[in-house]
Parts: C-alpha cells; structure tokens; sequence
C-alpha cells in the first residue's frame, strides 16, 4: 500500500560547514560538489522526480551563493527563502521554526543540506501506510551523529544523540543512524509538531537540533515516527572532507556504504580503513 506523496518540503540549509573548511570558506556546504553535483541540486532533482512542486529552503551563511544557484524556481519546482539571520548561534530546530508556515501547509518532505541521496530514499518514505516516517540505515564505525533504536513493529523507540563509533556497544541493540530524510503528515504538524517547535523556541532553545526536537516529541508527546531502513541504498551526511569522498567513492562505484566498506582492501581503504 502506498500513501499520497507530499506535494512540498522543507531543506534546512542555513549552517557553516566549518568542518568543510576550505571547501565551505567561499560557498555554503549545500553547494559543495560530490562529482561535480552540488548537495542541493541532487536534493531538488529527486523531489521534483517524487511529485514535489514547492520547496522552502532555510538559508543563513552564503545565502545569496545559494538564491543564485537555485532561483526562485528549479526545473518543475518553486523555491521559496526563508532568511535566518542568526545562523551562527541557533541550531537545526531554529531552522525549522523560521519554516513553520510552510509546515503548516499540509504534508511534508523534511531534508538537511548536506545530505546526497538517491531519488529511491524519498520513494521509500511513500511506501506503507504510516502516518510518519524516517529514513534509517545501520550505524556504521564510520558515521557519527545521531543514532535511533527501533521497536519491533518499526518505530523509533529512542534517539540517540551524539553517537560515535567509539561508543557503539558490540552487544547491544541494533543502532540506526538517521538519514535526515523525514515525511511528516500535515495533521500531525499542525497537531503536534509545530507546537512543540513554538513552545521549545519560546523556552529560549535557540541551539536545540531538530534530532533533540525529535527526541522530546518521541519520548513526551506520543510521536509516532516510523524508520524505513534503506540500507541497499546509496546515501551519505557530508560534513568533512572524509565524508566527501566516501560519497564520491559510494556514487562512482554505484555501491551502497556495506558493500563499499566490504572491500577492506580496496580503494576505499585508505579513506576510512585508517
């Protein structure tokens, strides 16, 4: 069974990219290029390929290297802009605040800039009948970020925030990590989400990130968010140089990250077998 597909999203792409540095000193981190294809472009061309019509991007640091690159309209899409001019001291969920009109909306499609992903990942978020869904894939020594726990029927059960590979317990539960590809129904945005995002901003939470949003809505408010693993496809979170060329291996070679890691002799080896 398959649900209708949301017809708008939201790109959260506001951010320094220090980590990025060179690279992000003269262009924001949605720009950089894996093959020669700018992190936002390939973000747009898969929406537009699933049926999105309408795109709000969150911009901040070298918003205007961004406005230029993408235009009021992008292919079949319409770009709106929403400004955040106190990018270098709020987090992810202020971001998405500034979107909450567009939230509101109706469905959604919620996306990071610094992801590159196939257009599949989008597709598999329309498959089932669950009124939220996240896309997961499994927590690898070489990712860090957050990380969620899945219950039995699906469901992010718990989030996990700043995981490292140094913290992975051999014999615990299955970790996930969150590919920030998120679909959102338009009853629970209004309902639910949007709510909780005004009360969390009015608390004065200005640095929150939107997996701490995600946590607290889980854990407090009753969220039910289902995980969709896409672990046969090829995605990755871009926030080094290392990151950067796993992703360019990852494309060029047409593997998703386990096979790609399972040549532990091969051209990737030097990358993150260190």
């Amino acid at each position: 069974m398959s649900i209708s597909a949301p017809k708008k999203a939201v790109i959260l792409a506001a951010g320094f990219g220090s980590r990025l540095r060179p690279l992000t000193d003269l262009r924001p981190k949605p720009l950089v290029e894996v093959n020669g294809t700018p992190i936002l472009h390939n973000a747009l061309r898969n929406l537009e390929a699933v049926g999105v019509q309408e795109v709000t991007i969150v911009v901040g640091y070298r918003k205007d290297a961004i406005q230029y690159a993408c235009g009021g309209r992008f292919g079949g899409i319409e770009i709106n802009y929403v400004e955040s001019s106190v990018f270098d001291r709020t987090g992810s969920a202020y971001s998405l605040w500034l979107a909450r009109e567009t939230l509101l909306s109706g469905d959604c499609y919620l996306l990071e800039g610094d992801v590159f992903f196939e257009e599949d990942a989008l597709r598999y978020l329309i498959v089932g009948d669950a009124a939220n869904v996240a896309a997961v894939a499994p927590f690898d020594r070489s990712m860090e970020g957050s990380a969620v726990l899945l219950s039995g029927d699906g469901f992010i059960s718990e989030v996990r925030l700043k995981q490292t590979a140094a913290k992975l317990v051999p014999e615990g539960p299955p970790l996930f990590k969150t590919m920030n590809l998120i679909r959102f129904s338009g009853a629970d945005l209004r309902s639910m989400i949007v709510p909780a995002l005004n009360d969390l901003i009015g608390s004065g939470a200005t640095r929150a990130y939107t997996e701490e949003l995600l946590a607290h809505l889980i854990d407090q408010r009753g969220l039910q968010l289902a995980a969709v693993r896409c672990d046969d496809l090829k995605w990755y979170e871009i926030d080094s140089e290392e990151d950067l060329r796993i992703a360019e291996r990852m494309f060029q070679l047409g593997l998703p990250l386990q096979a790609l890691l399972a040549y532990e002799d091969g051209p990737l080896a030097s990358v993150v077998g260190e």
